[in-house]
């Protein structure tokens, strides 16, 4: 063993003594991994990684993942020992309230932590995100003479997370799209929460990654030399293929007593600590220890990724000089709503479509006036209408393609999307049928609470279904997107609105956005200009059908049954008729302008949606009326289902009455 390993494996040790103090001193946590799992950290972040603690978000830095996030602890204490701006104290303040040590890592919250992971699996997915992200960017930004990226996706997962659906769907993506810069390392230690891991698993984990397309290795996890080797091969290794390294370890190892077994997977082992400790070599009666050697080790590692990094800076000016226009490209931002609106055309005042049609048609201008712009659909792209005409298929053979074949993996689809939006170059969009929505919803809460601006182009919105029947009619889908928070659900009733909706999702950076969009043809509501209507969308709600005599009743509609909200309200003066694509942005704005739309006043109100009534009671008031679904749909033409369901003009006159 080389004479650095030997400290490798003292700040192994000091590792796992963080780990061990932070979780005894606030009694929760996972020992687990971060114990069984430290010479993987102490290679990684010690030697493997190419990175600068003192600027985390460097472009062409290797993105280190760990999946299993409850391990948390693991990344708090290498992240602090390799010099990022996470100190003892902030490792001592593990789950403490407003610390930057929370529970699992959270994206925004520690300098160094790529993504936000807690439910198991998803790390998988993003890191296979990220790994298209840098494929993509390499393809497009790299030239013969100035090679800019080149950097690796490293992701630390357990059985946890590979037993879970979404990282075996992102696996077999990945694979079938030669991501040979992603390095998966499986910390196998035979155990899960519950049990020993042959209670619930028994498959030959080589030849299952094997048979996926993965160049697979299975190595001691505890020998720091054979962990180095396999990262260094890995990262050297352009086959095509994703690797995964499969490393052999013992859970909860430096604590006897629970070691091995799934008693060291959380707390459990915390009341050994001390006599731990001081088996690892850790000063007796000392807390949070990081002794002098492994801290001028780290300094001495962080000032050489650092030259490192400047010597990078150098390439990068040049190949900004040689490449103005790619410069410019590579570090535009989000163009505003306003500005996207100006090359989407408007439409006729009179005639119809389908307001996936519309999407279709106002997706392929924004992808000529946004070259970051990428979508993709869950094997539906003849349905979803979200292909870039011209942008060619993504593969391993064409990885400047800007259209990317998920195949049927609604919920890697999400995950992915979201390593796109973590990694920050491009604009991620992904597609399927809004039923499909429960099958990537996950995905989306998490795309929510971590503020990605991911779009989600979700069709098929409602029973106008019609013959596919109820298990493809969303009716509770919407109202069920809507309560989560920080997702902006857009349902646009005409190809105007739709427009707004699309240059909202793509200018928006702060959280996601769904958009809901109609199989059957919609009329063009020209009762409105264009102009107020894009308008009143980006708002997420706006008079549409203004009264003409003393205000009496409003009503108020979303998506395709805002044709029948205006049409019920015909011959009625004192009838305004409001679309509120948005329930989200029509919230956010000021109370002056929700005052204006929806005056309190006026009590005698309307609201009409083809699914499930809940929501609409904060708008419509206990004085108010509701036409919806609150039942599952039914098999027949589309225009029939409404009709057989009560969402007709019929019932919005009869309710004005």
């Amino acid at each position: 063993m080389p004479t650095d390993y030997a400290l490798l494996s003292k700040a192994a040790n000091e590792a796992r003594g963080l780990a061990m103090d932070a979780v005894h001193k606030c009694s929760s946590g996972h020992l687990g991994l971060p114990l069984g799992a430290a010479e993987i950290g102490a290679v990684l972040f010690g030697q493997a990684l190419q990175c600068d603690p003192a600027d985390p978000k460097w472009l062409n830095r290797d993105r280190f993942i760990l999946s299993a996030g409850h391990g948390s602890m693991f990344i708090y204490s290498w992240l602090h020992l390799s010099g990022y701006a996470v100190s003892i104290d902030d490792v001592s303040k593990f789950r403490v309230l407003h610390s930057i040590t929370p529970g699992h890592p959270e994206f925004h919250e520690t300098p160094g932590v790529e993504c936000t992971t807690g439910p198991l699996g998803q790390g998988v997915g993003n890191a296979v995100g990220y790994a298209l992200s840098g494929k993509m960017a390499a393809a497009k930004y790299n030239t013969d003479a100035h090679k800019i990226i080149d950097s690796h996706i490293i992701a630390l997962a357990g059985d946890g997370c590979l037993q879970e659906g979404v990282a075996r769907e992102a696996a077999a993506f990945a694979a079938h799209n030669g991501l040979d810069n992603l390095i998966l390392i499986y910390d196998s230690n035979d155990v899960t929460l519950d049990a020993m891991a042959n209670v619930t698993q028994g498959e030959d984990a080589l030849k299952l990654w094997r048979a996926l397309g993965w160049d697979a290795v299975q190595i001691d996890g505890h020998d720091l030399d054979a962990i180095a080797k396999a990262i260094q091969k890995a990262k050297k290794t352009d086959n095509g293929k994703p690797k995964i390294i499969i490393a052999k370890t013992i859970i909860a190892k430096g604590i006897p007593e629970v070691a091995g077994t799934a008693k060291g997977h959380g707390e459990g082992g915390a009341k050994f600590v001390d006599a731990a400790k001081k088996a690892l070599g850790i000063p007796e009666g000392t807390h949070f220890h990081v002794s002098d050697d492994v801290k001028a080790y780290f300094a001495d590692l962080k000032a050489k990724r650092s030259r490192i990094h400047k010597r990078w800076t150098k390439l990068y000016k040049e190949w900004a000089a040689a490449n103005p226009a790619l410069q410019a490209e590579l570090e535009a931002g989000s163009a505003s709503a306003e500005d996207l609106l100006k090359v989407i055309p408007e439409y006729p005042a009179e005639g119809k479509a389908a307001t996936r049609n519309s999407g279709g048609e106002i997706l392929n201008h924004l992808a000529k006036a946004a070259p970051k712009l990428i979508t993709g659909s869950a094997d539906l792209f003849g349905s979803t209408k979200n292909y870039i005409k011209d942008g060619g298929d993504y593969s391993a053979a064409n990885p400047k393609g800007r259209n990317i074949w998920f195949g049927i993996r609604e919920h890697a689809m999400g995950a992915i999307c979201n390593g796109i939006a973590y990694d920050g170059i491009f604009q991620a969009s992904g597609a399927t049928f809004l039923v499909f929505a429960d099958y990537c919803r996950p995905s989306i809460r998490l795309a929510a609470l971590a503020k990605l601006p991911v779009t989600y182009i979700f069709t098929h919105d409602s029973v106008g279904v019609g013959e596919d029947g109820p298990t493809h009619q969303p009716v509770e889908t919407v109202s069920g997107l809507r309560v989560i928070p920080n997702l902006d659900v857009i349902r646009p009733a005409d190809a105007e609105e739709t427009a707004a909706a699309f240059a909202a999702a793509f200018s928006r950076t702060d959280g996601p956005t769904l958009l809901a969009l109609s199989r059957q043809d919609l009329p063009h509501q020209g009762h409105a200009s264009a102009a107020s209507r894009r308008e009143g969308t980006l708002k997420g709600g706006y008079v549409l059908v203004q009264e003409t005599a003393p205000l009496e009743a409003i009503v108020i509609a979303t998506g395709s049954e805002v044709q029948w909200a205006v049409e019920g309200a015909k011959g009625k003066p004192g009838v305004r008729v409001v679309s509120l694509p948005c329930f989200e942005r029509f919230d956010r704005q000021s109370a002056e302008y929700r005052e204006s739309v929806l005056p309190a006043s006026c009590t005698k109100r309307v609201a009409i949606e083809a699914g499930v009534s809940g929501l609409w009671w904060k708008y419509v008031g206990t004085q108010g009326q509701i036409i919806a679904i609150d039942r599952f749909g039914i098999s027949a033409p589309g225009n029939t289902v409404f009709k057989e369901l009560g969402i007709t003009a019929e019932a919005v006159a009869k309710a004005l009455a």
